[in-house]
């Protein structure tokens, strides 16, 4: 079996983890790591709902982590954009993640440990059978006076050490 191409089931498109991926009006290539800031949530998922059908129609997996008080309205946006959410999460496809259970685990940043997640689930997608993951995280609880949000910027730059290891996309 040709290792590039995902064999998940469920009528989804098997897709090649070399193939450049599109976000925004661009072509994401080697460099797969975007910051995008946003005026609206409307504004945001007119951007990133493109990005993440087209991954669930590669038969990628998503990873996407939320502020827990929009978790309800994010899957809602999702359904919203042709996804079947529940179904996806059933397949494992789709996982969602609140805050607490991503960056602020213990009520702090720990960027050691978030990058170790972040390496996890990008190694965890393919020992699923997907050749690429889409992590999507939303980060607004780095505008609030939190432990460790001090060394966010530092986490970031450690972030695009450890990502040009991956063909995985993260936004």
């Amino acid at each position: 079996m040709d290792p590039n191409y995902s064999m998940q089931s469920s009528g989804r498109t098997p897709c090649d983890a070399s193939e450049p991926i599109r976000f925004a009006g661009s072509m994401l290539d080697a460099q797969r790591h975007v910051c995008a800031f946003f005026h609206t949530p409307d504004e945001e998922y007119r951007v990133l709902l493109p990005f993440i059908k087209d991954g669930f129609e590669r038969g990628e997996k998503a990873f996407h982590i939320v502020d827990p008080k929009l978790r309800a309205e994010h899957r809602q946006r999702l359904a919203s954009g042709g996804i079947d959410v529940d179904t996806a999460e059933a397949s494992g496809q789709f996982e969602l993640r609140n805050w607490a259970d991503a960056y602020l685990r213990d009520g702090h940043f720990d960027q050691n440990r978030m990058l170790a997640l972040i390496q996890d689930v990008l190694d965890g997608g393919r020992q699923q059978g997907f050749v690429r993951t889409r992590l999507v995280a939303h980060m607004e609880w780095a505008l609030e006076d939190r432990p460790g949000v001090d060394d966010l910027v530092e986490y970031e730059t450690r972030l695009n050490y450890i990502l040009p290891r991956y063909k995985d996309a993260v936004i």
